[in-house]
């Protein structure tokens, strides 16, 4: 390790230092607590094993909920409003989807329906779900099942690369007629925002002590 604080973090069942793996290098290494705002780095490569960050639950569940309300903005309102030749036609992210069912492409709408809609609603909803009661330390039932369902949905959330593909779209469409941003796409925006920050806001080790904890408690 290169730091080794003593401070408390989270709860853990015992105060002896357990051992966790490196993700990139898989050295085994004692994992001890650290004070809030320090990280832990494997001894072999370097690499960072898990991190206290600073007001974790509280960051999770706030953004994880802002995100959950972005979520449903950005699929009320129209992302982009395009107006051509004396027609207007307005897109929201479920029209885009449909629109590559009715244009013959199934498998690109069903791809898009669960890399844009079904992995951010699981991911946020639930972290939101799991986060929130802990903040109590309280775990509502199931939720290692949902924990453990949310965080392989992670890597399967692509809305920033669907983002990345609306702007790049605006430049195509601004040469077929005028082209206007609309509450959809800002909100889709924040989506994005907050959905990394919720991620990002507490350590999954962190998340998994805490659950136990609050299962202890609980039988």
């Amino acid at each position: 390790m290169k730091r080794h604080l003593p401070g408390l973090s989270w709860p853990r069942l015992s105060d002896e230092p357990i051992r966790v793996s490196c993700h990139f290098c898989d050295a085994l290494q004692e994992a001890p607590r650290l004070l809030e705002g320090n990280a832990a780095y494997c001894c072999r490569c370097g690499e960072m094993l898990y991190q206290n960050r600073p007001r974790s639950l509280a960051r999770a569940t706030a953004f994880s909920s802002s995100a959950l309300i972005f979520m449903a903005l950005a699929h009320l309102f129209p992302s982009i409003t395009v107006d051509s030749g004396g027609m207007r036609k307005e897109l929201t992210i479920m029209e885009a989807a449909d629109a590559l069912f009715q244009e013959g492409n199934p498998l690109i709408g069903i791809v898009a329906i669960v890399f844009t809609i079904i992995a951010p609603l699981i991911l946020m909803g639930g972290l939101l779900y799991v986060a929130a009661p802990l903040r109590f330390g309280m775990a509502l039932p199931g939720a290692v099942t949902v924990t453990r369902l949310f965080q392989i949905s992670e890597p399967w959330s692509m809305l920033e690369v669907f983002l990345v593909g609306i702007l790049v779209s605006l430049l195509k469409l601004g040469a077929v007629g005028d082209v206007h941003l609309g509450t959809g796409l800002w909100a889709l925006v924040g989506l994005v925002f907050c959905t990394a920050s919720a991620m990002s806001g507490i350590d999954r080790l962190e998340l998994w002590d805490r659950l136990e904890i609050a299962l202890r408690k609980d039988t």
